[in-house]
């Protein structure tokens, strides 16, 4: 599972730079294919991944559960919401500090950026643990109605709730059948890979035809056709994820899944300064060639920053410090 998420976290800081590049180069590249082909699947599988180790946590009690499954990624959220309001609203916003403050205290509802993730976690966590005891079939039925009613709000949470809540759930759900998956395709590489090429196949011909309905671009952004896409493109990245942990040379790609949090709460920077360097200085002219170097530096500048940090002072970036924990909070507040 480490190299599943080592390859989703990969293709969502190509799918930033990616697109940012094209934007700033007024073109699109060959990189541009690949993040058309992997959007079906890209965070339907990074949800999925979350919710597979929830059954060794969701019966603990409320403190402890609350204290690992909210607080932590709290603490991330307002930290990171933080550094990036200060990279992007204040220099973005210039000298206007009103809405840069603004823009702080709206980041509080309103995820910031790429946060949403992280502050949509929690939410998943919190509300599968309430429905525990509640039919597994009925609530995963209300959460695919969810995803198929392409809830458009306008605020971020319930729009991505409704959208990826299913995913997550899936995960949680079937977690057995899952790991039973990557089992199988351990055991079976070739059947593996013939059943990847036979995915690869259908999801292609979904993403690149068009949709006969003007609101949706291709196939596979039809309602049913993207939830199916979405859950066959995760296991699919499961199946891969397998193939590759049987290659020793991959041991990287398992690396970046056990730091995955470090990549894409950092990735935003490097990825906007070399995207710049690139487009400002003209040092690349192919936007495909551009687009590869700003994922290579989105995803190996964070990996290189939090080995220099994570035994000094800078620690904090990415590790919760143990005051910042509930039990830590509250013997302050009772002393105070």
């Amino acid at each position: 599972m480490d190299h599943a998420k080592g390859f989703c976290v990969t293709l969502v800081v190509m799918m930033h730079s990616t697109l940012g590049v094209g934007e700033a180069m007024g073109a699109e590249g060959f990189l541009h294919t690949f993040v058309a082909f992997a959007k079906p699947f890209r965070m339907p599988d990074f949800f999925m991944i979350a919710g597979l180790f929830l059954c060794r946590t969701i019966n603990r009690d409320w403190r402890t559960f609350i204290d690992r499954k909210v607080a932590h990624f709290a603490y991330f959220y307002l930290l990171w919401f933080a550094i990036q309001w200060i990279f992007k609203g204040r220099l973005l916003e210039g000298p206007s500090a009103s809405a840069a403050i603004d823009r702080l205290a709206l980041g509080l509802v309103e995820p910031f950026g790429t946060l949403w993730f992280i502050y949509l976690l929690p939410i998943f966590f919190v509300v599968t643990k309430l429905l525990r005891h509640a039919p597994a079939t009925a609530v995963l039925f209300a959460a695919a109605l969810l995803e198929t009613a392409r809830i458009r709000t306008g605020w971020t949470i319930p729009d991505e709730f409704a959208a990826r809540y299913v995913y997550f759930l899936f995960g949680y759900i079937f977690a057995p059948r899952i790991f039973a998956l990557a089992e199988w395709a351990s055991s079976n590489p070739a059947k593996a890979t013939v059943s990847l090429f036979v995915w690869a196949c259908c999801n292609s011909a979904l993403v690149f035809s068009p949709a006969p309905l003007p609101d949706y671009p291709n196939l596979a952004d039809l309602p049913v056709v993207s939830l199916v896409a979405g859950i066959a493109g995760a296991g699919a990245v499961v199946v891969f994820a397998t193939l590759l942990s049987l290659v020793a040379w991959n041991s990287w790609l398992e690396y970046c899944g056990r730091n995955s949090i470090v990549i894409y709460l950092s990735f935003f920077l490097p990825m906007a300064v070399t995207r710049t360097a690139i487009t400002t200085f003209h040092l690349v002219s192919d936007v495909g060639t551009a687009s590869l170097l700003v994922t290579l530096a989105g995803v190996t500048i964070p990996i290189v920053l939090h080995r220099h940090v994570r035994n000094g002072r800078l620690r904090f970036l990415f590790e919760r410090p143990e005051r910042f924990s509930l039990s830590s909070l509250k013997a302050i507040s009772t002393t105070l």
